[in-house]
């Protein structure tokens, strides 16, 4: 079974998001901002990485980055969801698998993280 990570400081977003996925049979577990997601992945192996952008302590950018760089995972997707920033995904080319603006469709999400995963 998959364990997707959902980093968002936005608690019903991020609860909304873990129970759709939970039903379709993923493990989801949450955090609230980028230095608690580098502590859980750092804790718990993590199929799949879905983040807000705008958080305290440590943007998406700065979790995607830190992903790649320090815990040297550069083959876990990371799909960035974000109101105001998500532009900011674009202009990264690697770093996120998907980037979707807020509000997003979940039956769109849903779908990528199934493609992303091969399920």
């Amino acid at each position: 079974m998959n364990t997707i990570l959902i980093v968002d400081d936005e608690y019903l977003i991020a609860d909304i998001l873990g129970f759709a996925l939970e039903d379709e049979g993923y493990l989801v577990e949450k955090a609230g901002n980028g230095a608690k997601a580098l502590e859980a992945l750092k804790a718990k192996r993590v199929d799949l990485v879905i983040t807000d952008y705008m958080m305290p302590v440590k943007n998406g950018e700065e979790l995607a980055q830190a992903i790649r760089n320090e815990l040297q995972l550069p083959d876990l997707p990371v799909i960035l969801m974000s109101g105001a920033q998500a532009s900011r995904g674009h202009v990264c080319p690697g770093l996120f698998a998907a980037v979707f603006d807020k509000p997003f469709d979940m039956d769109k999400v849903v779908d990528k993280v199934r493609e992303l995963l091969g399920t």
